[in-house]
């Protein structure tokens, strides 16, 4: 709705995770930076972690997009919720084994053995991608090191990515899966963004959507937008977009820290916890973000302003 009036092609903070709008940030390009390391050294787990809402499922699928076919065979799992049996069917389907689901376990076993062995001997790595992997059950966890387990005399022919919450931190700290644990030769953990990373991850998703001017946030707004989300990146995207929806309503080409407050109130999960507020303000607010999306007006701001704290 907004886009037209600041020289928008796009919205630039929609909460898809689109490769295209990735900001090179020095956590996300440190991140990356290590994964392909990692990976060039050939061995054993790595593992990504950060809270909800930091970008991990962004990362993974550039790196998807950045490993080149020719060196290696990638296989993604989105949805780890599985059992050990449906791991492996997984992956050996996304190494494109044929007939997996007329094979029993151990029929299945030997082709993913057969298949990395060819793999390898073309000279390609073959890699899985876990995201959410706080997910994956204890016995599918342990179902995936034995996968590990699959080698030649000279290197492993499987290594893992595991991208997950913190949850994932305190599964593997549990003494059962010590073995795994040491088999995670590379880690990283996702930072939260701060005001510098935030002015720079705004102005870049701007730019990628076409804008082109003076910049749209105050330095005032842009604090107020790293306090208010925490500098979590999905939290940011909110934000910046209900605070662009207030400014255009107000017909202003800039966002203030006003605007930002606004939205902190219209949104769950901002932070720092504001004065509660009687419940009807809560409605009366989320009434005139929705009649922008009718009316591309605001006409009664003017009257929420006087009654907010």
């Amino acid at each position: 709705m907004y886009e037209a009036f600041f020289g928008l092609r796009e919205k630039p903070f929609a909460l898809t995770p689109n490769t295209g709008f990735l900001v090179q940030l020095a956590p996300y390009q440190a991140c990356l930076n290590l994964l392909r390391v990692a990976l060039g050294e050939g061995e054993g787990f790595i593992k990504v972690t950060g809270e909800v809402g930091t970008g991990k499922t962004l990362l993974c699928r550039a790196l998807l997009n950045s490993l080149e076919s020719e060196r290696y065979q990638l296989a993604y799992l989105p949805n780890p919720g599985m059992s050990p049996v449906g791991l492996r069917q997984a992956v050996a389907r996304e190494l494109l084994i044929e007939g997996i689901d007329e094979l029993d376990t151990q029929g299945v076993l030997d082709a993913l053995h057969h298949r990395l062995i060819q793999l390898a001997s073309e000279g390609r790595s073959t890699v899985v991608l876990i995201d959410e992997a706080q997910a994956l059950p204890t016995a599918t966890l342990e179902a995936l090191r034995l996968l590990t387990n699959l080698e030649t005399e000279q290197a492993k022919l499987l290594q893992v990515v595991l991208f997950g919450q913190p949850e994932l931190d305190a599964t593997l700290a549990r003494d059962e899966f010590r073995q795994l644990r040491q088999r995670i030769t590379f880690s990283y953990r996702l930072r939260p963004l701060d005001v510098k990373d935030c002015t720079r991850y705004l102005n870049e998703r701007l730019a990628v959507a076409g804008y082109r001017g003076e910049p749209l946030f105050s330095p005032r707004a842009i604090r107020r937008l790293v306090r208010g989300s925490g500098g979590i990146p999905r939290l940011i995207n909110i934000l910046a977009h209900k605070a662009l929806m207030v400014a255009f309503g107000e017909g202003r080409r800039q966002v203030s820290a006003e605007h930002v407050r606004r939205a902190q109130l219209d949104t769950e999960g901002a932070q720092p916890f504001l004065q509660r507020r009687p419940v009807w303000l809560g409605w009366g607010l989320a009434a005139s973000l929705s009649l922008l999306a009718v009316v591309g007006a605001w006409p009664w701001l003017s009257q929420w302003r006087e009654l907010l704290p």
